[in-house]
């Protein structure tokens, strides 16, 4: 065991085993022990769409992430801190991660002038999925200078400027455990040039974030860590020193974030490339990647955690999380199309196999029934499932490496 991560009270990292560059560690927090590597549940709104807290704690969530830009827009961090900070306001007594508002520099910038998506095409050189399409490119609502970014809200057109101290002042005071640097996220379209000076100005910004941090007091009576993020884009030699730079700075945990290239391939080259030049001590946060294959590799290569949105907008589209279809053949995209007309009388429920309270009480005819109609309870036994899916494929990755067959796994999940 390796004690490490100690720079920060209320915060330690212990490596209990590893595969090469994959690892099995217990992240302290002061909210609860994170067991990786672990899959971290979006809660864009302090809120997992269509689920309560408790049953949010009921499929085996470790930790959720909330968004700091939508939350600074509604219902203003200061509200948040007036009701004891994000914990207490949604009632979620285990670890909260919130971003920087950085991402939303992308979506509401490049992501609408390059019609690139973080979800279903960050990878603009692979096919979409089938019923999942490219935005259209369009007016950007942001617009980057060297002091910080203005912008326009989505709600009502408000103009607002975010810099690396309100940022930080923000997270202050919604209180999550893990917070982020301020950083501006590129596009797979950006080309090197353009890519550069954005991640030399994300370095300006985290020393400007790290200064914030120490120089201002947590709120709610419990330390918080900060994560510095690297970038670079999908080019080998930004990343490195990206991944340098930040992974020399004073800060509790790494995020790697940003474009990641455009294929899948490209990723594994992004995070191989970054881990490669991280300190071994600190924890290692993969941003917005939440797919059966991307999180299976990303542990492969040496990524602690993950968030993304896909497994719960996925549920609320009727899209369920399965290893195998019906006749044993490994599913393409890990998921099944619940309001497929093959299901309208299938007593069955979403997976035998699965124990979360959607497949120990559904039949798949029903749950179509609800989705098809529109009924909001469909949308929150999916999410419950899919959200089960992922604790247990995390659960069977760390038992995996415990027992130093994670080699294995990879092989029989993706056949690679």
């Amino acid at each position: 065991m390796n004690e490490a991560g100690n720079r920060n009270p209320g915060f330690s990292l212990s490596i209990e085993a590893e595969d090469g560059p994959a690892r099995l560690t217990t992240w302290t927090t002061p909210h609860g022990v994170i067991q990786t590597p672990a899959f971290v549940a979006v809660g864009t709104r302090a809120t997992v769409k269509t689920v309560s807290s408790e049953q949010l704690a009921e499929t085996g969530t470790q930790v959720i992430f909330n968004n700091t830009y939508h939350l600074y827009l509604r219902p203003g961090s200061e509200t948040v801190a007036s009701q004891g900070g994000l914990h207490r306001f949604m009632n979620w007594d285990r670890p909260i991660m919130t971003d920087s508002g950085g991402f939303q520099v992308f979506s509401l910038g490049a992501g609408i002038e390059h019609g690139v998506g973080k979800v279903a095409n960050i990878f603009p050189g692979e096919e979409a999925p089938r019923g999942e399409r490219r935005g259209k490119p369009g007016e950007s609502m942001v617009k980057v200078t060297e002091d910080g970014v203005h912008f326009r809200s989505h709600i009502d057109g408000s103009q607002h400027f975010f810099t690396p101290e309100l940022s930080i002042r923000v997270q202050r005071e919604l209180g999550a455990d893990m917070i982020l640097a301020f950083d501006e996220c590129t596009s797979p379209l950006h080309d090197e040039a353009y890519t550069r000076g954005s991640m030399e100005r994300t370095h300006r910004w985290a020393e400007r974030s790290l200064k914030a941090f120490r120089e201002s007091e947590a709120l709610h009576g419990y330390p918080q860590a900060l994560y510095g993020i690297v970038q670079g884009g999908a080019f080998g030699s930004l990343r490195k020193e990206s991944a340098r730079v930040i992974g020399r700075m004073d800060f509790d945990g790494i995020a790697i974030g940003g474009n990641l290239g455009r294929t899948h391939a490209d990723m594994h080259d992004v995070i191989d490339w970054t881990v490669a030049e991280l300190p071994r001590d600190k924890p290692r946060h993969l941003l917005g990647i939440g797919d059966v294959p991307g999180v299976i590799e990303g542990v492969a290569r040496g990524c602690d955690t993950f968030d993304c949105v896909a497994p719960t907008r996925n549920a609320r589209n009727g899209g369920a999380l399965r290893r195998f279809d019906d006749d044993g053949t490994r599913l393409r995209n890990f998921r099944i199309n619940l309001r497929s007309e093959r299901f309208a009388r299938d007593s069955r429920p979403i997976d035998a196999e699965c124990d979360c309270l959607t497949c120990a009480n559904y039949s798949r005819s029903y749950l179509r029934h609800l989705l098809k109609t529109g009924e909001q309870l469909g949308q929150q036994l999916a999410t419950i499932h899919n959200l089960r899916f992922m604790t247990r494929l995390f659960a069977d990755m760390r038992a995996s490496l415990e027992a130093g067959t994670f080699q294995q796994l990879r092989q029989e999940w993706l056949g690679t």
